[in-house]
């Protein structure tokens, strides 16, 4: 698989593409830890998305006429980033490939799992700036909700505060 990573396949030289808590669940997942069965949905999907959509120039143009200190102006921007990412449609090759994840986890549990879709930073907190909480977190999300929660939490690197830091 190209966009996907189980936990058992991560290592802690994994953050590029998994980010720090994906890494760190590939380890403690590796290690024996009780952690449930899971995968990592790729950084390599996320940007190939922003690419293969064209909405990374429309982004990078939002982007690069903000004057983050007005606050107004940096929501709107914050606003229409997140409308831009969640209304996209998500390459086939992208999602078949996130949904054949579930699909085996569904599989190997022997029932639909709710699962969390969450992010994983792939850049390190800045000294002065933390990274920590300022992406969204969604749980308990089924099947049919999945391809949508993923576009949610990516739009979700573009809140204000993010954007700003």
């Amino acid at each position: 698989m190209r966009y996907i990573r189980w936990f058992s396949e991560i290592t802690k030289d994994d953050v590029r593409i998994a980010g720090g808590k994906g890494a760190n669940l590939g380890e403690m997942f590796r290690a024996g830890f009780p952690i449930p069965l899971g995968f990592v949905i790729t950084s390599n999907a996320y940007f190939e998305c922003l690419d293969k959509t064209g909405i990374k120039v429309k982004i990078a143009d939002i982007l690069s006429k903000l004057d983050i200190n007005d606050p107004k102006k940096l929501e709107e921007a914050s606003r229409r980033i997140q409308e831009i990412i969640k209304g996209v449609k998500m390459p086939s090759v992208i999602s078949k490939e996130i949904v054949e994840a579930y699909d085996k986890l569904t599989k190997e549990l022997g029932r639909e799992p709710l699962v969390a879709v969450r992010s994983s930073a792939t850049a390190e907190d800045l000294p002065k700036a933390s990274f920590a909480g300022q992406q969204a977190t969604f749980l308990n999300v089924k099947r049919d909700q999945l391809i949508e929660a993923v576009k949610a939490c990516w739009a979700s690197l573009f809140t204000a505060r993010a954007i700003f830091y």
